[in-house]
């Protein structure tokens, strides 16, 4: 995760080819209920920030080279369309999994943060605040019918690149996270 930016843009084929890579991930029923609001350049990431951060940390920010980040991709799902598409003939009887449409959004942008990563760029996953997403649709023109679940910074890695904050703690090792045959 990247939380310092270089002021440089990033070529439109490259967030194409991101948007490509995610739009692939694996879907329950195949709904493919996401969506992702791309904002490109200052005036665009600039009026995210404004509906998304505090206004006292946008006036003295901890992280100011995250505000350099020249993209913002806002990954969206709809319940109503898992809805919708379990009510098909190949799916009658069955109710879409609770919460499945936020796990395939979050599959989607997990293959986000992969490409960028192939791509050479630097990426941050934010959450958003609570008033964020209707404050998001208000200015954005996004459907009601639509939450977010949070939101990707992408841009070129400023400095060294290296880990910052927690991610200095390192990885739990694989004996720790993997328990073959039982716990």
């Amino acid at each position: 995760m990247c939380r310092d930016f270089a002021d440089r843009p990033v070529d439109r084929q490259v967030v194409d080819r991101l948007l490509d890579r995610a739009r692939r991930a694996p879907s329950a029923g195949h709904t493919q209920g996401w969506s992702f609001l791309v904002l490109e350049g200052p005036a665009q990431t600039g009026r995210f920030w404004a509906s998304n951060a505090d206004p006292e940390w946008l006036a003295h920010p901890t992280l100011p080279g995250l505000l350099k980040a020249p993209v913002i991709v806002v990954p969206w799902c709809s319940a109503s369309l898992y809805r919708s598409r379990y009510s098909e003939a190949d799916k009658v009887g069955t109710d879409p999994p609770d919460s499945v449409w936020t796990i395939d959004a979050a599959f989607a942008t997990m293959l986000l943060l992969l490409g960028v990563t192939a791509e050479g760029l630097g990426a941050l996953f934010l959450a958003l605040r609570p008033a964020a997403p209707e404050q998001l649709r208000a200015e954005f023109g996004v459907p009601q019918s639509w939450q977010p679940i949070g939101a990707v910074a992408v841009g070129w890695p400023a400095g060294d690149g290296g880990p910052a904050g927690s991610a200095s703690r390192g990885r739990r090792p694989i004996g720790e996270i993997v328990h073959r045959g039982d716990w």
